[in-house]
């Protein structure tokens, strides 16, 4: 699980705190953050140099790339293709033994990238459960 950056306001404190002669456990509890996250941010610090008080004119984004340097972009999502459920739904209703396993192969087998089969089907019942539902009788009159 990726680590959870603090706020720059957090480790100015952080810094702050340290200048002081507080210990590390107090500067935590102070701050409502763990103990090690004080090590690591005054670590950070030591290797980049950096000592309480800082300059005025230093900004959060120039200390955090101090700190941390460049880090890589979280990464994107990855885009799978989009069954067409409509007409799922109706190649279903037109054929009475064709199934939705059937119809995920013949899917799996155009898009090798795209959803596997529990997902798939989770995807089509959810798309289906979202579509009004209509009952259409036939009436003839006289009937």
């Amino acid at each position: 699980m990726p680590e959870k950056v603090l706020s720059m306001r957090k480790i100015r404190e952080v810094l702050r705190l340290s200048a002081l002669g507080l210990a590390k456990h107090q500067i935590a509890r102070s701050c409502s953050i763990v103990q090690s996250t004080v090590h690591k941010d005054l670590k950070l610090a030591e290797a980049a140099q950096i000592r309480w008080p800082l300059p005025e004119d230093l900004t959060d984004r120039q200390l955090d790339q101090l700190l941390f340097g460049k880090r890589p972009a979280p990464p994107s999502r990855r885009s799978r293709p989009a069954p067409d459920f409509p007409a799922i739904r109706k190649e279903l209703e037109t054929h009475k033994d064709l199934t939705l396993e059937l119809i995920w192969r013949e899917y799996k087998q155009a898009q090798p990238d795209g959803y596997r089969h529990s997902r798939f089907c989770d995807l089509y019942r959810a798309w289906r459960g979202a579509q009004k539902l209509t009952l259409r009788q036939q009436h003839n009159p006289g009937e």
